[in-house]
């Protein structure tokens, strides 16, 4: 088995595009949580997301080639030429068919879709654009980076709601692990901030209706949790196989170690009860690392600020890590990001790699009134300095699908 690393990072988020401006949001503890802009929301009983404010396309794409892409294509793009870009790999003719893009979505294009849809109804179908399939179609996503990057290896993306960027990353690293790459970009990238997503999971009674206090409404773990709230973002990081890193003399942020992924097999939306399918997720990537427990530091944890999730989370962390649970070091980035569903696994791998890197275990904020069930340390409201020499990455999914990464400090 070859060692796999992490050598570049890109994100957009609620807190910026940019690992920089993403990374020292949820270091600082500041919610990118706001009103909605992307459609008028005044009717409905919720009015905020986590919304990205400062994207610019250009920056990443010429303007005819905007009209093609739906806008979460577009963050897989910018967060993939950034990841690129930062892990300072250069993709040729000779090592082109050695890299691969693995970058999914848990919902794709659904703003092109109500959008284009509407104009059917309104205009007939001589008015529907040519890009539209394309810019709806969740592989689009990882086949404009390779288009844009030239990489050839293998091209594809998981669908796994939730735990869609996770599975990507864990994919791709057992991809260059067992030598059928040498390269990956991979994450998650999601943007279905629309009238049709926000009134669909409200009928769930999955959202938080806090519509007057947006920035404290993302609460992870606190006892008045009620909901999540709809983020939008790309995570995407560069995958390489050590020695070819080493080659050419690359940085590297952190080692990815194992993947743990398996199912429920339980309900549609819920989790298993007592967290028994997150639980057995972990102790696969455990095995798979060939660590125990008690050599793990942080966890980033899925916390989705809803009750059963970050009950069921808890209780699963304490089954796998034992008096060591106490110990840790958890925070749910979701707090200040909001649930990017698709996109959550990608950023929280990028925001997991950067506490190795940095030595930061992020706050969950907005943890005011403790949960006498979620009584474990949260890192409450203000990030902590900690030396963190091993991490879980944690994303659940509809349809009881489970991913988990372990990643270490390299050494």
């Amino acid at each position: 088995m070859r060692r796999v690393v992490i050598t570049g990072l890109g994100i957009v988020s609620p807190l910026g595009t940019g690992v920089d401006k993403s990374w020292s949001g949820v270091t600082e503890g500041r919610s990118g949580i706001g009103k909605i802009t992307r459609f008028d929301a005044t009717d409905f009983p919720v009015t905020i997301a986590g919304e990205v404010s400062d994207f610019d396309p250009l920056k990443y794409m010429e303007r005819k080639e905007i009209k093609k892409m739906d806008l979460f294509i577009q963050y897989a793009l910018a967060a993939g030429l950034d990841a690129v870009k930062d892990s300072g790999i250069e993709i040729t003719e000779e090592n082109a068919e050695r890299v691969g893009v693995y970058i999914g979505a848990g919902i794709g294009g659904l703003p092109a879709i109500e959008h284009w849809h509407n104009v059917l109804n309104e205009k007939g179908p001589g008015r529907i654009t040519p890009f539209f399939i394309p810019m709806v179609i969740i592989n689009l996503a990882s086949g404009q980076v390779s288009i844009y990057t030239g990489a050839k290896g293998p091209n594809s993306c998981a669908v796994t709601a939730c735990a869609t960027g996770t599975h990507s990353i864990g994919d791709a690293f057992r991809l260059v692990r067992g030598g059928d790459a040498d390269a990956m970009i991979a994450g998650g990238t999601e943007s279905v901030i629309t009238p049709l997503c926000v009134a669909g999971f409200n009928a769930m009674k999955a959202l938080s209706r806090n519509n007057d206090n947006p920035e404290q409404a993302s609460r992870p773990f606190d006892l008045n949790r009620e909901g999540f709230i709809v983020g939008e973002g790309a995570g995407v990081v560069m995958i390489e196989e050590l020695e070819s890193a080493r080659a050419r003399g690359a940085d590297i942020y952190a080692e990815i170690v194992g993947y743990g992924a398996n199912s429920d097999a339980f309900h549609m939306t819920t989790p298993s009860e007592g967290g028994v399918g997150a639980a057995k997720c972990m102790e696969l990537a455990l095995k798979d690392a060939g660590m125990n427990p008690d050599e793990v530091d942080y966890i980033n944890a899925h916390g989705t600020s809803t009750y059963y999730n970050d009950l069921y989370e808890t209780m699963a962390i304490k089954k796998v890590f034992g008096d060591h649970a106490s110990k840790l070091h958890i925070s749910s980035t979701k707090s200040m990001t909001g649930h990017l569903l698709g996109g959550a696994g990608g950023i929280e791998a990028v925001f997991t790699a950067m506490a190795i890197k940095d030595g930061i275990a992020p706050p969950t904020i907005n943890y005011d009134t403790p949960d006498p069930q979620c009584d474990l340390d949260y890192v409450p409201n203000a990030g902590r300095n900690v030396e963190i020499r091993a991490a879980v990455s944690n994303s659940f999914g509809f349809g009881g699908t489970n991913a988990a990464l372990v990643f270490k400090r390299f050494e």
